[in-house]
């Protein structure tokens, strides 16, 4: 069995139009193939990157910083999934 990790990294929005709908549940679908646990900060906010409406309250607009966390078994597999979707800008540009 895997050891639990908790695994924390910073993100830059680059995409044009930010976390709306469409990279919410791109999010969403992604941190749900993994069971641990994974939340998204901004400015003292935090929301589960499995709650399409928690990942909207965010205003996360372009240029901003947000803060993953990933907590457990496979932390480190779904923090890669997350980075490649902001790397890519959601598939966006």
């Amino acid at each position: 069995m895997a050891e639990a990790k908790t695994i924390s990294k910073k993100f830059k929005v680059l995409n044009e139009y930010g976390i709306h709908a469409r990279p919410a549940a791109l999010l969403v679908q992604t941190a749900g193939k993994f069971e641990s646990d994974i939340v998204i900060e901004k400015d003292g906010n935090q929301v589960s990157c499995k709650s399409i409406m928690g990942l909207m309250t965010l205003e996360g607009y372009k240029g901003s910083m947000l803060g993953v966390t990933a907590a457990g078994a496979d932390a480190a597999e779904a923090m890669k999934e997350i980075e490649e979707l902001f790397a890519s800008k959601f598939y966006e540009d």
